[in-house]
């Protein structure tokens, strides 16, 4: 089952229950899969899916983000659509195994002691091994880290 059928579900259960709030965060959600569907002119591969979920994962932290602090009503419903947007989106790595991840990678490029020159190379390999489950700047932090 797709993520845009998860979601219908989910929707009509909120609906169900009487639960606008998490209605209209699962309604944003459908809206924005089902216009990437409707671009694509075909169903979604579950990359795109979770792809089209993290924008809008980072779109409401953005949002939360510029909202004055006055405004916790805005917020709280940024923090409870996250919450809900959270629930379809794939588990993301931890620190360790994107340390792991780097250590292979190390191994395969035969690169014993990186260096800053090596990070180009290191990273090319590393990002299709992580796209859609860990977060792109943490990666960085962490691949400038192993550095000498």
């Amino acid at each position: 089952m797709g993520k845009i059928e998860q979601v219908q579900k989910q929707m009509m259960l909120a609906l169900k229950q009487q639960d606008t709030e998490r209605k209209e965060a699962l309604s944003l959600l459908l809206s924005a899969l089902k216009a990437k569907a409707k671009d694509k002119r075909a169903e979604l591969t579950e990359e795109e899916e979770n792809a089209v979920i993290f924008r809008e994962i980072k779109q409401m932290k953005e949002t939360m983000e510029s909202a004055p602090p006055q405004r916790t009503d805005i917020i709280q419903q940024c923090k409870l659509r996250l919450d809900i947007f959270g629930e379809f989106a794939p588990k993301m790595m931890g620190e360790d195994e994107i340390r792991a991840l780097i250590r292979d990678v190390f191994k395969q490029l035969q690169i014993e002691k990186p260096t800053i020159q090596d990070k180009g190379v290191i990273m090319k390999k590393l990002m299709p091994l992580v796209s859609g489950k860990a977060d792109g700047k943490l990666v960085n932090q962490l691949v400038s880290e192993s550095l000498s």
